[in-house]
């Protein structure tokens, strides 16, 4: 285990050594990294994002946009050659056609490389002409991102977390009484594995669509081509002491670690290693909607997400010698257009608040973090209603069940942040005051003029932060 994780350190030094070295002499190459967690948008932001870099007049808040030094943005083919292309091209035709709808969800990991030619400023100026920076954005779940913690933890460790945390979850129910009179000692039999697997999977799938967000390993929610192997088929046991050769506990020790080694491992060495910028979504609505728990899981969750990065400055001559770093961290709290812009500012305080610890350990480490609200496409317009004597700040748009236009108001969210997460981390079980709502709304048909992008909120400075310093 210690050779090969030695291997592996050399190996990612001597590629980022040629990665540094070719992008200080030739072309700057800016690795983003897309995450969040289940129904956060990933797919909608990348589309967005790159829609409004090839056509950017709704950039303003992207300076080399504004100042007209990006002379020209087009696409080009994933220097990954075994990454799967993210399909933007059939994403935006769902979001722009006739009956738009939202795209499929992330399912796996997938780039896509968009090259700008950009002016430099100030006094290079004059001295050097256009030269091109490539923007590599990468596409992968969020919850493959929380398996890195796995990397710390045994088997015993881990199935006793999960155990202790599960056990008042109705979600839970049925896989705990599955665990009921079950002996771990007891001589391996796979069909009770595979049965005891199902079972285990059946719950993380309820968990996650409950709220969830501590729902490892993510792969069992994802499992794509590994569905069935052996490396997605354990469990986590009440398991106490050594484990017994050829018993159950033995064989699920052993597949645990096999995920880790040929699962979390290679996704950590060939993806998320080579990241420098990071964005990551977060459904702050959504859980406020949900409840105090709900809450408190999405806090704990964005701190787990936080500590598999590894924060820090990209100086040349580190990233000889350590390997990448994450240099920029940004938070941002999806779905601002189900709110009226005058509860934006509250949104934002609560995603600052949500992400403190995490923030505030990325900046002694060396990284640049922010948060705001925004809106990769903006879903909604805004008005005024008059109720019970006063008017209410509501946002218009089409229901995605139905289809039919409807004004809604999603609640008032509090000044102080701490008046939501202060009873989510007591465990309060609803809020005290307060009821906040959460309305689906499908996208709107656009009418785009040229050179224009998608409408958003906030993105062009989303932007700004991630990736307008190395412009």
């Amino acid at each position: 285990m210690v050779l090969s994780s030695i291997a592996d350190t050399l190996v990612r030094g001597v590629e980022n050594a040629g990665d540094a070295v070719s992008e200080a002499l030739f072309e700057p190459v800016i690795r983003l990294g897309v995450t969040g967690l289940a129904r956060s948008g990933k797919t909608v932001f990348i589309t967005s994002l790159v829609a409004n870099l090839l056509d950017r007049e709704r950039m303003t808040g992207l300076a080399a946009a504004q100042e007209g030094r990006i002379e020209a943005a087009y696409l080009q083919p994933q220097p990954d050659d075994t990454v799967p292309r993210f399909d933007y091209e059939t994403h935006l035709a769902a979001l722009t056609s006739d009956a738009p709808r939202w795209p499929d969800s992330t399912r796996a990991v997938s780039e896509l490389r968009l090259s700008l030619r950009v002016r430099p400023s100030g006094l290079l100026s004059g001295l050097s002409g256009p030269r091109t920076v490539h923007v590599d954005i990468v596409d992968y779940p969020g919850e493959w991102l929380l398996d890195l913690a796995l990397l710390e933890k045994s088997y015993a460790d881990w199935s006793h977390e999960v155990l202790s945390r599960i056990r008042t979850r109705d979600c839970a129910a049925g896989f705990l009484a599955h665990l009921q009179g079950m002996d771990p000692d007891a001589e391996h039999d796979e069909p009770t594995a595979q049965a005891l697997a199902r079972v285990f999977s059946d719950y993380l799938m309820a968990a996650r669509d409950q709220g969830h967000y501590d729902c490892t390993p993510g792969r069992f929610l994802l499992p794509g081509d590994l569905d069935g192997s052996p490396v997605l088929t354990f469990a986590p046991l009440p398991v106490d002491g050594p484990a017994p050769r050829k018993s159950l506990h033995r064989e699920m020790e052993r597949r645990f670690e096999a995920y880790k080694s040929q699962v979390v491992k290679p996704f950590f060495r060939n993806h998320f290693a080579r990241i420098d910028r990071q964005v990551v979504l977060v459904d702050a609505l959504g859980a406020i909607h949900r409840g105090p728990r709900a809450v408190e899981d999405l806090r704990r969750g964005m701190g787990d997400i936080l500590s598999a990065f590894r924060p820090g400055r990209n100086a040349w001559l580190s990233r000889l010698l350590l390997g990448k770093r994450v240099e920029k961290i940004l938070f941002a709290a999806t779905k601002a257009d189900h709110l009226h812009h005058i509860q934006h500012t509250r949104l934002t305080a609560i995603i600052e608040a949500m992400t403190r610890d995490a923030r505030d350990r990325a900046r002694f480490a060396g990284s640049e973090t922010a948060a705001l609200s925004m809106a990769s496409l903006r879903a909604t317009t805004e008005e005024m209603r008059e109720h019970q004597g006063r008017d209410l700040p509501c946002v218009r748009g089409r229901l995605l069940e139905s289809g039919k236009q409807a004004a809604f108001y999603a609640g008032d969210l509090p000044e102080d942040p701490s008046h939501l997460l202060g009873p989510a981390r007591d465990g309060a079980s609803e809020w005290l005051s307060g009821d906040y709502e959460v309305m689906s709304f499908a996208p709107a048909r656009l009418t785009l003029r040229p050179g224009e992008g998608p409408p958003s909120i906030r993105l062009d400075r989303a932007a700004q932060f991630l990736i307008g310093d190395r412009l």
